[in-house]
């Protein structure tokens, strides 16, 4: 299993990070490649989404799935068609700058085994192998996960900060 783990400070209490990271339809504005989310249900465990990725000349909907929530404290998911990954949202009171309310550490944690993708899942042009895929495609993960990090901390803080964001892979 590979392994992305992004994480930063934001200036908001856990209970209101939590709610707003519910809002996972929200998420497609935070990314890239990202152009769509579906939601069946109401973001607690059991809630279903449809992700609907494009990149280069491929489109893609992911099926995801909240597998538990512990408010205001962890969202956990995982990936439930096409490729072996889950991962959570975590979210830990943290001691505040002087001058700021409340912060909290933020951590979208990511595990995927890139192995288990199903060639079948992706309608590749001719000549393209879905290895040369997932090669491509690892570092945009990383760079999402921070584009992400960094896009929750502006909404919800109100402003752009330039909030330094530690990416951890294994």
């Amino acid at each position: 299993m590979d392994e992305i783990e992004a994480r930063t400070v934001v200036y908001a209490s856990p209970e209101e990070l939590y709610d707003f990271l519910l809002d996972f339809p929200g998420y497609a504005r935070y990314s890239e490649y990202l152009d769509r989310v579906r939601q069946d249900g109401d973001g607690a465990a059991g809630t279903r989404y449809a992700l609907e990725f494009s990149w280069w000349k491929l489109t893609y909907t992911a099926r995801s799935e909240v597998t538990g929530v512990e408010p205001p404290e962890r969202i956990d998911w995982r990936i439930i068609k096409d490729i072996d990954a889950e991962g959570y949202w975590g979210i830990m009171p943290t001691d505040s700058p002087a001058g700021v309310e409340a912060a909290t550490e933020v951590v979208l944690h990511i595990e995927y085994d890139a192995d288990s993708a199903s060639k079948s899942a992706v309608d590749l042009p001719r000549l393209v192998s879905m290895g040369w895929v997932i090669e491509k495609v690892k570092p945009l993960v990383r760079k999402e996960a921070t584009r992400i990090v960094r896009r929750v901390v502006d909404d919800i803080e109100g402003e752009p900060r330039d909030a330094e964001v530690e990416i951890r892979t294994a």
